[in-house]
């Protein structure tokens, strides 16, 4: 980025390409759902397009964020030197921006199967109306989360041309994740949200935050364990979602007094969550 031009600086900053812990924390989970479909090392040609695909929708799903919040972005001390914000892209190039990107994973897609397809329609429906729910709700949240687990099902339709309904634990288990560490990231703009009128589960917990986010961590854990024994994972699995549970508390900790500065901090060290899993997923079923 240090030697693009303003300009493809100013899209590169709108997809977020600067910034790609979101990629990663949407990535980790995928990669659970092709090692857990595939019983070990999925095919090459599904994982390089789910890893491109996560790369793509990712950027997709900042672009329509960025243009449903560029009216109220600019009252946000985090986002308001974001490139639609400060006037370096225009609205209308965002909207053909993020439809070429769209496309762009559409044609990813159409290399798997027909249920990966179909499943596809539901995702982008998803990541689409996310952005508009924080003006009506306060569970946004929610609906990032149903979006951001959405390429559980997607993966392991894709890996293997069916989908089972326990995978359905691990996509609950990704959208109470989700809800969790995005509560961490939304305490960091609650003060200004609320003064622009974006609505969280940040504001609707207030004092509670952090007791609900504990909840929905635990809840979490319980699901992991849930899909490991439905899946028939070993104890290095096992090991993980304990090593997973110890992050939880540390994020509980180092977020116990609130500070915007330690809630993002809790919120990153989500990444962490997503390379234990991962890791510990990968070994078990090399070691099986």
């Amino acid at each position: 980025m240090l030697n693009a031009s303003p300009r493809t600086r100013a899209f590169l900053e709108l997809m977020r390409f600067n910034k790609p812990v979101g990629t990663l924390l949407l990535l980790w989970p995928t990669l659970w759902a092709l090692w857990i479909a595939a019983d070990g090392l999925p095919s090459i040609a599904v994982f390089i397009i789910f890893v491109l695909g996560v790369i793509v929708m990712r950027a997709a799903g900042c672009v329509i964020n960025d243009y449903a919040d560029r009216k109220v972005d600019g009252g946000v001390t985090r986002t308001r030197n974001r490139p639609l914000v400060d006037g370096r892209i225009d609205p209308q190039e965002a909207l053909i921006l993020f439809a070429c990107l769209c496309f762009s994973a559409f044609f990813l897609v159409l290399m798997t199967n027909r249920l990966t397809i179909a499943l596809s329609f539901g995702g982008v429906a998803i990541a689409t109306i996310y952005p508009f729910v924080k003006r009506y709700s306060h569970l946004p949240q929610v609906v990032l989360g149903a979006a951001w687990a959405w390429s559980i099902p997607m993966a392991y339709a894709a890996q293997t041309g069916t989908l089972v309904k326990e995978i359905w634990v691990l996509y609950f288990a990704v959208v109470l994740w989700t809800v969790a560490f995005d509560t961490f990231y939304a305490m960091v703009d609650r003060e200004d949200d609320v003064k622009v009128g974006i609505k969280s589960t940040a504001i609707l917990f207030g004092d509670l935050d952090l007791f609900l986010i504990g909840v929905l961590q635990a809840l979490t854990l319980l699901a992991l364990v849930v899909t490991g024994d439905a899946f028939k994972l070993g104890m290095i699995y096992f090991g993980g979602v304990l090593v997973v549970g110890l992050l939880f508390i540390y994020q509980q900790v180092i977020a116990r007094h609130r500070q915007p500065e330690a809630c993002f901090k809790a919120f990153r060290n989500n990444q962490w969550v997503g390379v234990v899993l991962f890791a510990a997923i990968v070994v078990d079923r090399f070691s099986a």
